[in-house]
């Protein structure tokens, strides 16, 4: 563990503030985008668990401009947080499945003076080319960083197929090569606790998102949304969610195994009480967190203890 840093793991504040010289925070990014797992192309309903707002429940209204909730949001975070750089972050739903030239308007509006880098969550399926060779030119002409979000979740297969991804592991791994050769930076995303997963599943995860290169790593729990396939099969007994304490030995194993050098940017994630109907077994996250953080202290475990692999 790092002797500079309190935290058993690689912590995103830090980091930033490190990276950038000062405080920076996230302005997240509402467009009018779907999924290619929702409107037909490769499905209807979307992943078993998502909701009705695509991973975007803080998120203001696409009815706005991206333009006017960099405006309202910037404010807000910036009178609360006392900051003056942003990242805005395209946030719903998958951000890359659109018409090029809406992309293309979509990421130049969002471009200012105080914005250091900007944040685009999508699937692994669903990045081209044609946005790279862009997303390059924008870099290099504002002297901006880039990170581009995968949605990955598991790396087992069949897990990947219960849940309805309908993008395999493959697809992650060959999307990340050209993030990567590119230049930018790349975040995973991954649901530490599904119950078709088994803990080597999540050893596994840690390993192949270390070697591929991802810069950072978003972890959160399986909670269930209002309105959602994840929601029937609960209610009908098909589905158990873990327990909270398998939660967090199952993020330790996984801290444990991560390369040192990737950036946790979340641990444990939320969702509105309103938009669920259990979310991180009714326990606010920063106490879920707090609690993994004392176990691996008072263990001495930490980021990357177990990891071997090369980067």
């Amino acid at each position: 563990m790092n002797s500079q840093q309190s935290k058993p793991y690689q912590v995103y504040s830090v980091w930033l503030k490190k990276h950038y010289g000062e405080k920076v925070y996230k302005i997240p990014i509402n467009i009018p985008v779907t999924c290619p797992n929702r409107d037909g192309t490769l499905g209807h309903e979307g992943c078993i668990y998502c909701g009705e707002k695509g991973g975007g429940n803080e998120t203001l209204s696409n009815l706005l401009s991206v333009k006017e909730q960099m405006e309202i949001n910037s404010k807000y975070i910036g009178k609360r947080f006392n900051a003056k750089k942003f990242i805005p972050y395209f946030q719903s739903f998958t951000n890359t499945y659109c018409e090029f030239s809406d992309f293309k308007a979509w990421i130049k509006a969002c471009i200012r003076p105080d914005v250091v880098e900007i944040a685009i969550s999508t699937r692994p399926d669903c990045v081209t080319d044609e946005q790279l060779f862009f997303l390059q030119e924008i870099k290099k002409e504002n002297n901006i960083e880039i990170t581009i979000e995968l949605g990955l979740q598991s790396v087992n297969s069949n897990t990947l197929k219960i849940i309805n991804r309908r993008h395999t592991l493959e697809d992650y791994l060959e999307t990340m090569d050209r993030i990567k050769q590119a230049g930018f930076m790349a975040c995973t995303h991954l649901i530490i606790d599904l119950p078709w997963d088994q803990e080597i599943d999540v050893v596994n995860a840690a390993k192949i998102i270390s070697e591929k290169g991802s810069d950072f790593v978003k972890c959160h729990s399986l909670y269930i949304e209002k309105n959602t396939q994840l929601e029937r099969l609960y209610k009908v007994g098909k589905v158990q969610l873990l327990t909270k304490e398998a939660y967090i030995k199952r993020a330790i194993l996984f801290l444990e195994n991560l390369s040192s050098e990737v950036v946790v940017q979340r641990l444990i994630g939320r969702a509105p009480k309103e938009d669920s109907i259990v979310t991180n077994w009714d326990t606010s996250w920063w106490k879920i967190r707090d609690e993994l953080e004392a176990q691996m202290n008072n263990e001495n475990y930490y980021q990357g203890r177990l990891f071997s692999g090369k980067r």
